[in-house]
């Protein structure tokens, strides 16, 4: 007993020391040290990502449908020119609160290629809504060649395709049922990214031409895509700020329903598995106490 006692307090220090070490080599700001750009090789991404408040976080978490929507508005308006979602199709906006109609509408705004005709021809039509979102460009080639060499990601799994890392403790916590759960890295990895663009890199980071740096880019210092949101870009029906921030957390939202919109029917079906677990055990151990109850021990 008294080995495993100093075996555990031998790990509790080590963890401990090694989480001083972590919050030494890190900058105030999450940022990644100076010298250690310098002299070592980089750890992407330089600055961790922020931690947002989303709606659909938690054991209990929902989406909001006014979010969705307006998230769907900055996709289409900005983000469409450049990135697709092939495995969305237009039919399923109606779980966004839009009406048959609506969608109808809003798939007709695309146009997608069909065929063969009669004459052994492709052609292309008004896309309806058993369509998916097309992409902006023919081939991958064509994607990449008009955008600096770097294919745009199709946005069908993005949200769950990117994320970040959660290191000790976090990770233990995460382990909790009802407290722990964090499943939102990939919104705030967009969120970050996309509100990341505004600031200059360190002493030793180094931007190749024609990149724009981005201490949130998982994958370097700097990335191809220039900044693509700014204030006043897209026009909100309901009002909300016309901000980049807003417009982030939106897309972000957005996106996190596209690659998993059902997620609330998930999250309640736990919810009820947890609570007949629950009273199953609690059942399981009255009936074992009134079994035993006049036996002796």
């Amino acid at each position: 007993m008294n080995k495993l006692v100093t075996s555990l307090l031998s790990l509790a220090v080590v963890a401990g020391l090694s989480g001083a070490a972590l919050a030494q080599e890190t900058t105030p700001n999450g940022a990644a040290p100076a010298e250690h750009a310098e002299g070592a090789t980089p750890h992407y991404p330089l600055m961790h990502p922020k931690h947002e408040h989303w709606t659909f976080a938690g054991p209990l978490g929902h989406y909001d449908k006014g979010q969705l929507q307006r998230g769907l508005k900055v996709y289409t308006e900005v983000c469409a020119a450049c990135h697709s979602m092939s495995l969305v199709p237009f039919r399923t906006l109606g779980a966004l609160g839009y009406s048959d109609a609506q969608v109808k509408a809003l798939a007709a705004n695309y146009e997608v290629q069909d065929g063969p005709n009669a004459s052994g021809d492709m052609f292309t039509r008004k896309a309806i809504p058993s369509d998916h979102f097309p992409s902006p460009f023919p081939n991958h080639e064509a994607a990449a060649a008009a955008n600096n060499g770097a294919a745009p990601p199709d946005f069908s799994l993005i949200a769950k395709a990117r994320g970040i890392e959660r290191g000790f403790p976090q990770f233990l916590i995460d382990m909790i049922p009802f407290v722990g759960g964090y499943q939102e890295g990939g919104p705030d990895y967009i969120y970050s990214l996309l509100t990341g663009y505004d600031q200059q890199p360190p002493a030793g980071v180094q931007v190749a031409e024609g990149t724009h740096y981005n201490p949130y880019f998982a994958g370097a210092a700097a990335l191809a895509m220039p900044k693509p949101l700014s204030d006043g870009q897209v026009t909100y029906d309901d009002g909300s700020p016309a901000t980049v921030d807003q417009y982030a957390k939106d897309v972000a939202s957005f996106l996190m329903w596209a690659a998993e919109p059902h997620l609330e029917e998930r999250k309640r079906t736990g919810f009820m598995v947890m609570v007949f677990l629950a009273i199953f055990s609690g059942l399981i151990y009255l009936t074992k106490r009134s079994v035993y109850a006049n036996k002796e021990h």
